[in-house]
């Protein structure tokens, strides 16, 4: 049985400081004449309802993207679990209709063309709350799906317990995780660092 997919909005997470690149913003560098941040605007565009950028910070420079950017609602840089809390606050204040939120790291040049469908037919199939992506064996926690219901119960974590690391708080609800092949590239390849740039400019050939 076919399972339509929810309305989702998508969050890009460019909250980070970018210590391992020397600073600034890494989804400004360039891969095949492209900055990163238009390879995975141009990955979850055609999958979402509507993209934003979670970022902190001066917002205009990112102003030629054309996406609201939305700052963390936390202070301190809470890490990517602010951000998401601020894609949920945001999501229920400007699109009250749509329950569901996709995060993806602004560092991931080739993500899955599917990635948005095979997590909600994970979560679906499993009465799951959320969702994570993964591959060669490893879980990507700030690849997933959130439901917009759970933010307040996120902002205690944040504020209150001063909860961090994404899994210790998805460790709390039902948890799909949806793992992708690795060939011919990891769809979730990260670019951290200088390095990993260059490594990415070999594999952009080879990524559907």
């Amino acid at each position: 049985m076919t399972i339509e997919r929810p309305e989702t909005i998508g969050v890009l997470l460019a909250g980070g400081l970018a210590r391992r690149m020397g600073g600034g913003d890494k989804p400004l560098r360039t891969i095949g004449g492209r900055t990163i941040l238009d390879h995975v605007i141009a990955r979850l565009k055609p999958q979402c309802d509507g993209l934003i950028l979670n970022a902190n910070g001066d917002p205009a420079r990112f102003a030629a993207f054309g996406l609201p950017v939305v700052a963390d609602t936390v202070e301190g840089f809470a890490g990517p679990l602010a951000g998401i809390l601020a894609a949920l606050d945001w999501t229920a204040a400007q699109r009250p209709h749509i329950a569901w939120v996709l995060s993806a790291a602004t560092d991931c040049p080739f993500l899955p063309h599917d990635l948005v469908a095979r997590l909600h037919r994970a979560r679906q199939d499993a009465g799951a709350q959320l969702a994570v992506a993964a591959s060669d064996g490893q879980v990507h926690p700030v690849i997933g799906l959130w439901n917009v219901g759970l933010r307040e119960e996120l902002r205690r974590a944040l504020v209150v317990e001063d909860v961090r690391k994404i899994d210790r708080w998805t460790a709390r609800y039902p948890l799909a995780t949806v793992m992708w092949p690795v060939e011919p590239v990891d769809p979730f390849f990260n670019a951290n660092t200088v390095e990993d740039v260059a490594e990415a400019e070999r594999l952009a050939a080879l990524a559907l």
